[in-house]
């Protein structure tokens, strides 16, 4: 009895934290099974871990190869875990729910609420439902244009298999795919069906199912952009600028790379530069070699795996609504502003402070993770210690090459990072914090110098 009480005053942040972990580990263990395996031996439970905690946190960082490694069974088990983590595990179990005709609690909508940064618990239901459908209906359609390129590659079966695998994968922002050898799409990189196609799964995964749903009813009630809700304006402008300006700037630094760009036509350089600036936020394929990209090129690639995607999208990082924010915020001071305002609208202080313990617990996470990883790692440079961390904690799964060679200590560290960075740092730090109490006390108001 007493446990069933203690269950009962889980927090929402406790249950979505356990529920993630849970889901995990079984994938984990599920994988270390020889039927998961291509050789039939049981697979190491830290390496089955690690990739389980890359799938359901859509990473896409692997130890083993994804192609050549897992059976088909542990390809499925994979990619079903790629599902639940992009749509999450409380849209599956309360999907299940419906079907078997149980009512949905007071306490399972308050963690959907959590899960889905819906602003309210009024919708919530319908939003899991239009959550499935849409998922669905974008999946469905960008598996059948990525079946007309893979079949003449690689027959029929074969063809159907990798186009569902790769929408899937495109779309949750995973980044895991099956070509093999840890080349990703690089061996497609002038295939601008492929690349246009994964990108756009990316874009539409990483914007979040609350904005799209604006975006779909506002095409059938032709609403203006100015009426758009202040989340969608902000998530459209800051995506938008994000993309655009990456687009810009990998064609420019990497225009006459020779191990990139250099040798690519006119028009394979603006797909490709597309693809990347795509990518990074937060999806894990790349096109071309992450390692041998321009300094520029590479700094950029881990300022946006750090950004990452939307609230309530399939994508990781701190988000772009916490960037933006950040930068509202900023100008709000430089111009002696007391709120912060956003197309002229006031934020609330609870939202602000929200951003900036995101923002900054987001970079704390990262310093101790690159400091542990330069203790473990004896030889790997800065950078691409640095690289790697970014990219657990975005949920990116992009690398410069040393994932498959990582000591023990650094996957169990990249492995947690990666759960924090789906689950959310916020999140995860108010799971382990004790119950929350509201003080009734007010202190005098102290001075501190700035600046």
């Amino acid at each position: 009895m007493e446990n069933i009480k203690k269950k009962k005053h889980l927090s929402p942040f406790k249950i979505l934290a356990i529920g993630f972990a849970t889901v995990i580990l079984t994938g984990g263990i599920l994988l270390s099974l020889p039927i998961s395996s291509v050789s039939g031996q049981y697979t190491s439970l830290l390496d089955t871990i690690f990739t389980a905690t890359s799938a359901v946190c859509v990473t896409g960082l692997v130890v083993l190869d994804t192609g050549t490694y897992w059976s088909v069974f542990g390809q499925w088990i994979i990619l079903v875990l790629i599902e639940i983590g992009g749509l999450g595990f409380m849209a599956l179990s309360t999907i299940f729910a419906l079907l078997l005709g149980k009512r949905i609690s007071l306490r399972e909508r308050l963690v959907m609420q959590e899960a889905y940064n819906t602003f309210s618990l009024q919708g919530v239901i319908s939003h899991v439902r239009y959550m499935l459908f849409f998922t669905l209906a974008v999946q469905g359609g960008a598996a059948l244009i990525l079946m007309t390129q893979f079949i003449p590659l690689y027959g029929i079966g074969t063809g159907i298999y990798y186009g569902i695998f790769h929408a899937i994968s495109a779309f949750n922002n995973a980044g895991f795919d099956l070509l093999g050898n840890f080349t990703s799409v690089t061996v497609l990189n002038t295939n601008k069906v492929v690349l246009m196609t994964l990108g756009t799964l990316i874009n539409i995964g990483g914007l979040g199912y609350l904005v799209w749903r604006e975006i779909i009813s506002s095409i059938r009630s032709k609403k203006k952009l100015k009426n758009f809700s202040l989340h969608s304006k902000v998530v459209l402008t800051i995506s938008l600028t994000l993309v655009l300006f990456g687009s810009l700037i990998f064609l420019i630094f990497e225009w006459n790379n020779p191990a990139t760009m250099q040798g690519m036509r006119f028009s394979d350089k603006i797909v490709n530069s597309y693809f990347t600036a795509t990518t990074p936020r937060t999806a894990g394929f790349n096109s071309i070699s992450n390692s041998e990209m321009s300094p520029a090129g590479k700094l950029l690639t881990m300022a946006y795996m750090f950004i990452g995607g939307s609230p309530g999208s399939t994508a990781g990082g701190v988000k772009t609504t916490t960037l933006g924010i950040v930068i509202f915020t900023l100008i709000s001071v430089l111009k002696g502003r007391e709120d912060v305002e956003v197309y002229h609208k006031k934020l609330s202080q609870s939202t602000v402070y929200r951003a900036v313990a995101v923002f900054l617990l987001g970079i704390s996470i990262v310093i101790m993770g690159v400091m542990v990883l330069s203790i473990a790692e004896v030889g790997a440079t800065f950078e691409v210690i640095l690289y790697e961390v970014l990219s657990a904690f975005g949920t990116v799964g992009l690398t410069q090459g040393i994932t498959p060679s990582l000591t023990a200590v650094s996957k169990v560290t990249l492995t947690l990072i990666m759960y924090m960075g789906r689950v959310g740092p916020l999140t995860v730090m108010l799971a382990l914090a004790g119950k929350q109490s509201k003080a009734n006390v007010k202190y005098p108001e102290g001075k501190l110098l700035i600046g």
